[in-house]
């Protein structure tokens, strides 16, 4: 069964760090582009930062510069460093990815969320 888990949430201090991952597993050949997002309550899910299988990456202007996508595909993992922390930053993390089976087609996957909560 093909998946991906989250981990690395919690409850961080504005200022400080807190890092995710996602792992995949399940059968996958390889991974495509990976992503993360969030929810904030209330809000529709944004898109947070993409890393492409050649590790080309891109931001929300709102996380520039403060949060870093990596990814280690001998792993098959993404990880979200999120530095600088601020209140507005408390949502569900949910990661997403194009997952390629032993059929060579990739179907689009995302995980279960994660809470991070960004208080004093």
């Amino acid at each position: 069964q093909v998946q991906l888990v989250e981990s690395g949430g919690g409850l961080g201090q504005p200022g400080g760090s807190l890092r995710l991952s996602c792992a995949a597993s399940g059968g996958i050949v390889r991974i495509g582009d990976m992503a993360w997002y969030r929810q904030a309550p209330g809000k529709q899910r944004e898109l947070v930062a993409t890393i492409t299988s050649d590790r080309n990456t891109r931001y929300a202007d709102s996380v520039k510069g403060r949060f870093t996508i990596s990814r280690d595909n001998a792993k098959n993992t993404v990880y979200l460093q999120m530095n600088s922390l601020k209140p507005e930053d408390t949502a569900v993390y949910y990661c997403n990815a194009d997952l390629f089976g032993s059929g060579g087609r990739a179907n689009n996957y995302w995980g279960q969320g994660t809470q991070v909560t960004v208080s004093s």
